[in-house]
């Protein structure tokens, strides 16, 4: 009778002891994964720019061409982001807050860049402003200039990063509701009004998440601005096109010294990201929300 009930316990430890070991196996999978695919690389970067020694390293980010490099991501993030903002905040406001023809047309738009490679979007800006192209002569003829020039960079930056703001701020909004802001109606308030008293601090915390998204893209971005840039050194060449120009020319310390700023900005990306998360459970509210409807 003891050894039927010993039994009966083993057979219903089995299963726990099964699930223990299969997380314990999905765990260290999981930790062997990132650390192959992610962290053993980003170590790596950091470790061939430093190789030859931090005055190296320093002399490598200091050069002309990478500098230039910089401030031209600099000046293309602080031009896209903001726009990218903007765009976010109306879709957004017009999808959630009002019912129109071709509402889900705008939300299908939203998301074609997400589904469009960046040479491809690099591709169709040079069909439409290049020299060839359907604007190109027009341009041309006054003296514009638009691929191979900084505006055509902001632009193709612009397309790959806008869909990020408006997919945080779309969710999280449906799943607010515009209780208050019927309330300030109510109560008198106009448009300018309730968009800065009510809406704006509400969202703000979204907002940000998406910017920083945004940013962290047209920082990185390769493809589409590879495409429109031209690779005119010194003048349209964005960080990640310097860290390939200078690696395709065998210039390995300066390439991953390059390369790290980038790695750096992506780590910010990511702290800034989970600060967020941690602060304001943006993506918490969302799922209550959901769950409750």
């Amino acid at each position: 009778m003891s050894d039927h009930r010993a039994n009966s316990s083993f057979a219903l430890l089995q299963p726990s002891m099964l699930q223990r070991i299969g997380r314990i196996v999905l765990i260290v999978a999981a930790l062997l994964f990132l650390a192959v695919f992610l962290v053993l690389p980003v170590a790596a970067v950091f470790t061939q720019a430093f190789s030859q020694g931090w005055k190296m390293y320093v002399d490598s980010i200091h050069q002309d061409d990478v500098l230039s490099a910089l401030r031209l991501t600099g000046l293309v993030a602080c031009i896209s982001v903001p726009l990218n903002m903007l765009f976010g905040i109306a879709a957004s406001w017009a999808i959630t807050r009002f019912e129109f023809h071709g509402k889900s047309l705008l939300i299908t738009l939203i998301d074609i860049p997400l589904a469009v490679s960046p040479v491809v979007a690099g591709m169709m800006y040079v069909e439409v402003f290049g020299l060839h192209g359907w604007l190109g002569p027009w341009l041309s003829e006054h003296n514009l200039h638009v691929i191979f020039a900084v505006p055509g960079i902001v632009l193709a930056t612009v397309f790959v990063t806008f869909p990020f703001v408006a997919r945080e701020l779309i969710p999280f909004m449906q799943a607010q509701g515009s209780d208050e802001e019927v309330a300030a109606v109510v109560l008198g308030a106009n448009g300018w009004s309730i968009f800065w008293r009510v809406t704006l601090p509400n969202i703000k915390w979204a907002l940000l998440y998406g910017t920083i998204l945004a940013a962290s893209r047209s920082i990185g971005e390769f493809g589409a601005v590879s495409v429109v840039s031209g690779h005119i050194r010194g003048q349209t060449t964005t960080l990640p096109l310097e860290v390939e120009m200078l690696y395709n020319e065998y210039s390995f310390t300066a390439a991953f010294a390059a390369a790290s700023l980038l790695t750096l900005a992506a780590i910010v990306t990511l702290v800034l990201k989970k600060i967020i998360e941690v602060t304001s459970g943006v993506h918490q509210h969302i799922e209550e929300k959901e769950a409750q409807s």
